[in-house]
């Protein structure tokens, strides 16, 4: 790239990168200066202090154990409790009116009331979203994934003490907690994954975030059994029981490093950076993935990080830019009794194809997934539809209805799950990151809100169509996906970001000019 040098080192060799006419000569020894130092820790580290390819292989899978438990795994467990004490918390809701008022609520209100309950979750997502991405430059990505647990915590002892207090106002208080702390998590857990994984790992690393989501939403059908916490007296309780992921995580991720990347480019810590890449690689060859870092490093000199407005206004980033199960069961003509299990059902699906997409994913990429997972759910949404309307005629369409359920459900566990939490990891530099997953999870908290809050509606308005809005969705999502989207798979994240500067900038030869003064001034939101 003319105008740019690049200074190439190994362990055993250096040898610099071809100049161009106009390279300047002081920038050169600076990177020189700031290789060889870095070369001659890493030589100067003893032998015995540095861990085995076995606790490398632990250390990494003990930091997805960690950050997904408080994490992604209650999302999906706060989004599947609430399903099991429906009728309970209704019931509660019109009893505490009626003690207050005299009178007791009307269905419809009964109904407003609890979608409000239900969409609170998601709309403390959003003001978790947009909370993420300051949290994940200021305190870095491990400490606010700890901070965040703060939230649970008040949750819990809402959801415990309400029935006592007689307050559904608590219930509301408690769902809007507990959604603002997924909201957090949801986006920060795969930021500090996707930096903290190597490259050759990196997409089934942040694939385990949909793994831990669909985790989440089965213990959460399982313990909302009647046999255990979905007795009408125990709600509360399992309400509350979100608790104990968040002292999991409170205990075990303090013992596990910081995100390497977060500790070179934001806060230019050499030293704790080439610690944490030491726990994390173990015994192996650091030199390749410290020159990539270097790389990104000087590639962000000067560079702040970017604002959520900015995503839109900069070209170069333009591009890339289960709660009412119960009732589409009914809807479908299951029986009440069943309803429960059937729901059990449909996360342990998700759950399946979590874990095959996280195998298959570095080796069929993020494109085929996508596109496949879109296409079949606009597949199996269409088929739905039809044995809905036909279902008076002919009775066995039930069971033709029901299989698309869990067809629909296994498309999307495949694909769309999990690869659309990779993306804003790998299609942003780390200066955009933070914001870039302030956009993903606002825009995904909206959306959700908007389905808790309408869906009872939407039921009762579109009847069998039910599921046609959805069905436009999933099918301009593959065709997005395929027209622009494109493969990261085995790639560095500055290799992505300069195949996105071709395709963004794609009459220019040159690739983008950056600034680098010595200052990084990446903590500003």
């Amino acid at each position: 790239m003319q105008g740019l040098g690049r200074v190439l080192w190994t362990r055993a060799s250096f040898r610099p990168a071809e100049m161009s006419l106009g390279f300047s000569l002081v920038r050169s020894e600076q990177l020189f200066s700031r290789s060889a130092a870095r070369r001659r820790m890493e030589d100067e580290l003893e032998p015995s202090l540095r861990p085995p390819t076995q606790i490398q292989g632990r250390i990494l899978f003990l930091t997805i154990c960690a950050a997904g438990i408080g994490g992604t795994f209650q999302f999906g467990y706060n989004l599947s409790i609430i399903n099991a004490p429906t009728s309970h918390i209704q019931e509660f809701t019109n009893e505490t009116w009626q003690a207050r008022t005299g009178e007791p609520l009307s269905d419809h209100l009964v109904l407003l009331v609890w979608s409000i309950i239900v969409s609170l979750y998601p709309l403390g997502g959003l003001f978790g979203a947009l909370l993420a991405g300051p949290l994940a430059v200021t305190l870095g990505r491990k400490k606010s994934l700890l901070v965040n647990n703060i939230f649970v915590v008040l949750a819990a002892i809402l959801f415990g003490f309400s029935r006592k207090a007689g307050s559904f106002e608590m219930i509301m208080l408690g769902r809007l907690l507990v959604g603002v702390s997924a909201g957090v998590s949801m986006n920060i857990q795969p930021m500090y994954l996707g930096e903290s994984a190597p490259k050759e790992l990196r997409g089934a690393v942040a694939m385990s975030s949909a793994i831990f989501t669909a985790l989440g939403i089965v213990m959460g059908q399982v313990v909302g059994l009647r046999e255990l916490l979905g007795d009408p007296q125990a709600w509360p309780l399992l309400l509350a029981s979100c608790l104990v992921p968040g002292a999991l995580q409170l205990a075990s991720l303090p013992l596990l490093p910081e995100s390497p990347r977060y500790l070179l480019i934001d806060c230019g810590d050499t030293e704790a950076c080439l610690a944490a890449l030491q726990r994390l690689r173990g015994s192996g060859d650091l030199a390749r993935e410290l020159e990539e870092l270097e790389e990104e490093r000087a590639a962000c000199q000067g560079c702040r990080a970017r604002r959520p407005w900015e995503l839109f206004q900069h070209r170069a980033l333009r591009r890339q830019m289960y709660a009412y199960a119960s009732s589409v069961f009914r809807k479908a003509g299951v029986p009440e009794a069943k309803v429960q299990y059937a729901i059990i059902g449909t996360g342990s699906c998700e759950l399946l194809m979590a874990i095959v997409s996280c195998v298959v994913v570095e080796r069929m990429g993020r494109r085929v997934l996508l596109i496949g997972g879109y296409s079949l759910m606009t597949c199996w949404g269409s088929i739905f539809t039809v044995a809905l309307c036909l279902q008076s005629s002919f009775p066995w369409t039930l069971y033709l209805a029901v299989a698309c359920i869990f067809a629909s459900i296994l498309s999307f566990g495949i694909g769309p799950a999990g690869v659309t939490g990779i993306l804003a990891t790998e299609l942003f530099d780390q200066m955009a990151r933070p914001a870039a997953c302030m956009v993903c999870g606002a825009l995904m908290w909206i959306m959700l809100f908007l389905v808790s809050l309408g869906f009872p509606f939407i039921m009762e308005a579109l009847s069998h169509f039910l599921y046609v809005p959805f069905l436009g969705v999933c099918a301009c999502g593959a065709i997005y996906t395929g027209l622009f989207l494109p493969e990261t798979k085995g790639k560095t994240l500055q290799e992505i970001s300069e195949e996105l500067h071709r395709l963004n900038f794609p009459r220019r030869a040159q690739g983008p000019t950056w600034k680098s003064p010595e200052v990084i001034q990446s903590t500003e939101l």
